[in-house]
């Protein structure tokens, strides 16, 4: 009796271990067919067509729109697409940059069903900014015809360390408005909704890795170079966020104890010689003039050789504190973003040599250095993944109790 009570217990804790893996997938990708979700997760098809037959009774799962491979090119019948059922909730995503708002509504099948983007200076106004974001979720959710309450919480991305413990940006000097305001307190009083925060490299390097140029990875460092630099660690599939929540800040890795001072306290940090403003400095002489960072990789891309050589030295830098994560993480991709990505392999190539030069004696097989993808969307997508994996585990208790 026992050992068949035992056994009982074990095929049912399989089975929600495979509904969990099954919702986990289709919440990354969207719509997928039976024959796709068994390669991906390695189940018999027997399985995959057992569960995808229980979920759909469950009215967790149903049949996609979306483009059906095959279809028309093969000839015979497309398989049926099956994605996560669009009116069991929806997720609100909000970006909050330097210089704007963006807000995002998606179902539960990853389709983005209305967005919006304000152009606006946050740094010194958060009431302002939470108001606006405020408005704009209302907007969008008239727009994708959500009602509120279909809605399962909202992610909330700002520019800067986050202390999670107390639900504020850590840093003052990044954004001095925001200092002591519980962001995602005070957007949830507003709009009446779960709030969680997050930093934008975080929310950008989830983003990447799920949907973007670090999809098929479980182990990821994203990079975000940009007016500062910012460093998004996945680990087994997921942020890594450290005791507070501030890990990653790859920005402020001392690489030069007699360099500049940096905002943080700290001399010769990496941002003070490879962030936007540093690297504009380079050229300050040469050009007579103050260059943004998006001037300086434009005019490299066209050609130019004093922007190239200065790409080519920061990126070597930036490699060299790459380096020193690998090192410590070992992960199978690094993934660059933010504005210096749009260097392509000017950036990239000196940020693979110094990565290589760092790992060679402890890895056989090199991390691969890749861009990011999905360009200015990545943060307010990444924001959307919160709630989605929320979503995944609201599934998931349901179901273990069926």
């Amino acid at each position: 009796m026992e050992d068949g009570a035992q056994a009982s217990l074990t095929t049912r804790s399989m089975r929600a271990r495979n509904r969990r893996q099954l919702l986990q997938l289709l919440r990354e990708n969207g719509a997928l067919s039976q024959a796709q979700i068994a390669r991906k997760t390695g189940l018999s098809r027997t399985t995959v067509s057992t569960l995808v037959a229980e979920l759909r009774g469950l009215g967790v799962l149903v049949e996609s729109d979306s483009e059906r491979p095959g279809a028309g090119a093969q000839g015979g019948r497309p398989p049926v697409m099956l994605a996560l059922d669009d009116s069991a909730g929806a997720a609100v995503g909000v970006d909050i940059g330097h210089g704007h708002v963006r807000v995002a509504v998606a179902n539960l099948a990853r389709t983005v069903l209305a967005e919006r983007l304000r152009e606006l200076e946050v740094a010194d106004d958060a009431e302002r900014t939470l108001a606006v974001a405020a408005e704009l979720i209302g907007e969008s959710l008239a727009e994708a015809r959500v009602d509120a309450g279909r809605v399962l919480g909202v992610g909330l991305c700002l520019p800067g360390p986050i202390d999670r413990a107390r639900g504020v940006v850590a840093s003052g000097s990044i954004l001095p408005g925001w200092h002591g305001v519980r962001a995602a307190y005070e957007l949830g009083e507003r709009v009446g909704l779960p709030v969680e925060l997050d930093n934008d490299a975080n929310l950008a390097g989830l983003a990447e890795t799920l949907w973007g140029g670090g999809r098929g990875c479980g182990h990821v460092v994203y990079l975000k170079v940009s007016t500062r630099i910012g460093c998004g660690l996945i680990v087994d599939g997921w942020l890594y966020r450290g005791a507070r929540g501030i890990a990653g800040e790859i920005g402020h890795t001392v690489v030069n104890e007699s360099g500049p001072v940096c905002y943080c306290g700290s001399r010769g940090c990496l941002e003070t010689v490879a962030a936007g403003p540093a690297i504009a400095e380079l050229l300050r002489l040469r050009h007579h003039e103050q260059l943004t960072l998006a001037q300086v990789v434009a005019l490299a891309v066209e050609g130019d050789p004093g922007c190239q050589r200065a790409l080519g030295d920061v990126s070597a830098e930036i490699g060299v504190a790459v380096g020193n994560v690998c090192n410590l993480l070992n992960p199978e991709r690094v993934v660059v973003g933010g504005t210096l990505s749009q260097g392509g392999e000017l950036v990239l190539e000196p940020i693979r040599q110094a990565v290589r030069r760092a790992t060679r004696q402890f890895t056989t097989e090199m991390t691969t250095v890749a861009p990011a993808e999905l360009g200015d969307r990545a943060e307010v997508l990444g924001a959307l993944a919160l709630v989605m994996k929320d979503a995944s585990k609201h599934f998931s208790l349901r179901l273990d109790a069926v």
